[in-house]
């Protein structure tokens, strides 16, 4: 078994075992059970196709499976619409090799800093494939990491991670009243990456350090769920302008590859749509005090 059809199994061996018959409608007579979740067989059935085909497939036996077949093993399996796309991946990646490695430097396009620059007011980052801060206007600086230095983006080697963050920086830990779906979150995106792009060493090694250094990363990972974070809110507990709840939303290009651009709103006239004005008024850059043009310097 290849690297590309291990991702696959792992993930209908995952997501099979988080079904209970119950969940299904299946009735199991009280019969004791030797693993968790449905079995192959009765997957299958759901499915509706054989328990040898559906076993093929998830051992990486299977190379050609349709895409109608594809879609009703993930009816079978309750998937939602990112966890379809995410098997129609697993499976095409398996098929065709995979995009190949893309461990090239991450770079944003003039075109997206012009974009970071005309919503200079709002809280804003652009994070790459991997989570790595490509770049952030003031008031994104300000509102995820604060701690940070402002200029770190800008040099590949110091860039901050927000997976790593997310996981391993207490600053970000304490940022999020509800730090758990915050995590999930992260981990589901990563998920969704690690399928586009089974490849891409610095991604595989992001995920084994995140594996190594926190268990519960680890723990997350290990079920297998894939979360598209287009829009989520979160109740913040910044340490300038204290508590707010924001809405994070994440724009891609059309293609769903490539950086992409992270904002923070709020609600018109809301306490957190006034604490992000607190927090671009704060983040401003200073005029520098210059004399007047013709004025004299005197000595007393």
């Amino acid at each position: 078994m290849n690297k590309h059809d291990g991702h696959l199994a792992e993930f209908l061996q995952a997501r099979r075992s988080q079904l209970r018959p119950e969940d299904v409608g299946l009735r199991t007579y009280g019969e004791r059970r030797r693993v968790p979740g449905l079995r192959r067989e009765e997957l299958a059935m759901l499915a509706g196709i054989s328990a040898p085909y559906y076993t093929r497939l998830e051992q990486g036996q299977s190379r050609n499976a349709s895409r109608e077949v594809l879609d009703a093993v993930a009816s079978a399996l309750r998937l939602d619409d990112s966890e379809r796309a995410h098997l129609h991946t697993l499976a095409g990646a398996r098929r065709h090799g995979g995009p190949g490695t893309r461990s090239r430097t991450e770079r944003i396009t003039p075109a997206t800093r012009a974009l970071l620059a005309a919503v200079g007011g709002t809280p804003a980052l652009v994070v790459g494939r991997r989570s790595d801060v490509l770049a952030w206007n003031r008031p994104g600086h300000g509102l995820f990491a604060g701690h940070l230095d402002p200029v770190g983006p800008d040099d590949p080697r110091r860039r901050p991670n927000m997976a790593r963050l997310v996981f391993l920086d207490a600053h970000t830990r304490d940022l999020y009243a509800d730090w758990p779906a915050k995590a999930r979150a992260v981990v589901g995106n990563l998920r969704l990456m690690a399928g586009r792009h089974p490849d891409d060493p610095l991604l595989a090694a992001l995920i084994g350090e995140l594996t190594v250094h926190s268990r519960e990363f680890a723990t997350m990972w290990a079920d297998h769920r894939v979360l598209a974070c287009d829009v989520a809110d979160y109740e913040m507990r910044h340490p300038l302008v204290g508590t707010l709840t924001v809405t994070q939303q994440t724009l891609q290009s059309p293609q769903g590859d490539g950086p992409s651009l992270v904002v923070a709103t709020a609600d018109q006239d809301s306490p957190a749509a006034a604490a992000l004005a607190l927090l671009a008024h704060a983040t401003a850059p200073r005029e520098e005090v210059r004399p007047h043009h013709g004025a004299e310097t005197r000595t007393v």
